[in-house]
């Protein structure tokens, strides 16, 4: 019969290099081998974030502008004059964000810092003279 003193001297003499010692290095190791790529396509997934995004910033631009107006409305008891018009103050205004969210997709990758996009190799906006 083993001792158990003994099992433990040759666990000791093993070491981390033993049977075990690296089991959790190499399920570490498959585990990462078996997962798919985190990468998604991008042309499919982004124009439904695209559409998505629009949709909605046009949405909430007229809800806060209506709901604005409405406020104002409540105070001054003139329904619905104030409540039109912010509306179309957040209609408005939802339409510019729509139109900027459009053109920082359409810009290259890569450029930043100005709005038309135009920069130079080493980042810096280019000599107008």
């Amino acid at each position: 019969m083993i001792q158990p003193r003994d099992r433990e001297a040759r666990m000791a003499e093993r070491g981390p290099t033993g049977p075990t010692g690296d089991l959790g290095a190499r399920i570490a190791a498959a585990k990462e081998a078996a997962r798919p790529s985190r990468a998604r396509p991008q042309a499919a997934v982004r124009g439904w974030e695209l559409a998505f995004r629009m949709v909605l910033e046009l949405v909430v631009g007229i809800t806060i502008g209506g709901a604005m107006g409405y406020g104002v409305d409540w105070l001054l008891g003139s329904l619905p004059a104030f409540t039109l018009v912010f509306g179309m103050f957040g209609f408005a205004a939802g339409v510019r964000v729509m139109l900027r969210s459009a053109q920082e997709v359409n810009k290259p990758r890569g450029t930043a810092g100005r709005a038309d996009g135009a920069t130079t190799a080493s980042g810096d906006e280019p000599d107008r003279t």
